[in-house]
């Protein structure tokens, strides 16, 4: 099984497999020539490759020569061989491109995993196979903290811990900080058996926003292991675009039918597929992105 994780340079997927024989990460190349050329056509971006490719060749430069190959997802739902490079391979990649978009997308590459949205991210994707996942009860207050420390533990001081201070985002005030404690209790009151009474449990939830920082991050994973034990199914959060789901979300505490109609939707039995959890961590961490 292969570990795929998705990075998003100004909305565009760049894509990576894990090799765990070398224990390092090989990027997409058709990816991170869209990302440079600011391209989303598969077909254009795989022919400029070639035609770099063979430009490279032809000033001895060793890059023109990659030959490593992983499976990756093409245009007609195939998995298909397609060339990769190293980190240390992409940075040279973009500072050999021929335009000016090489040094933004060198700052994001390089700064991307020393941020504390890059370190909690893998983090999150060791959460899948860790035996934490076992322990963490499902639908509670407590557990929510459960996946706040982890994700964030050693990153916040707070990582874990119901603020004590009221917090609000784009006008909207959450839960005040002195009702926070019974609005959990609340919550966790709430039943959690069908589709819609979920989807109400996990918009109250966001409401009350527990946390000073990482609540979206947390809350998105306290919702699927929800679905999981209570319906069998998980969210394919690459289904929902990042647009589509911040406008739902600033709607779901008058109106959830938005929210709803998107999670129906992008529900999958695949609870147990590991690719699909991690995909699910790439985009929720996408969603957080300024």
């Amino acid at each position: 099984m292969s570990k795929i994780s998705i990075r998003f340079f100004n909305d565009r997927e760049v894509r990576a497999v894990w090799d765990e024989e070398n224990s390092k990460w090989w990027f997409s190349v058709i990816d991170v020539i869209g990302a440079l050329n600011e391209q989303n056509d598969y077909e254009k971006n795989r022919n400029y490759w070639k035609y770099l490719k063979s430009k490279l060749k032809k000033e001895n430069n060793q890059l023109g020569s990659v030959t490593t190959q992983f499976k990756f997802m093409a245009p007609d739902g195939k998995r298909r061989l397609a060339n990769v490079m190293d980190y240390d391979q992409i940075i040279k990649l973009a500072q050999n491109f021929p335009n000016n978009k090489s040094a933004p997308f060198i700052q994001w590459f390089t700064y991307s995993d020393e941020t504390i949205d890059g370190k909690s991210k893998i983090k999150a994707y060791k959460l899948f196979e860790s035996s934490l996942m076992d322990t963490i009860e499902v639908g509670t207050a407590k557990g929510l903290r459960q996946i706040h420390a982890y994700l964030f533990g050693g990153l916040y001081d707070f990582a874990g811990q119901i603020r004590t201070k009221t917090i609000s985002k784009g006008g909207f005030k959450f839960c005040v900080a002195e009702y926070l404690e019974s609005a959990l209790k609340k919550i966790e009151q709430m039943p959690e058996n069908t589709f819609n009474e979920i989807v109400d449990k996990y918009v109250e939830m966001n409401v009350a926003h527990p946390f000073m920082e990482g609540n979206g991050r947390s809350t998105r994973i306290w919702l699927d292991m929800i679905f999981k034990k209570r319906l069998l199914k998980c969210v394919d959060w690459s289904m929902i675009g990042k647009k589509d789901y911040l406008d739902a979300m600033r709607e779901s505490h008058y109106d959830p039918a938005k929210i709803k109609e998107l999670l129906r939707n992008a529900l999958t039995d695949k609870i147990d597929d590991r690719e699909m959890f991690m995909k699910g961590i790439d985009y929720s961490y996408y969603y957080e992105e300024i």
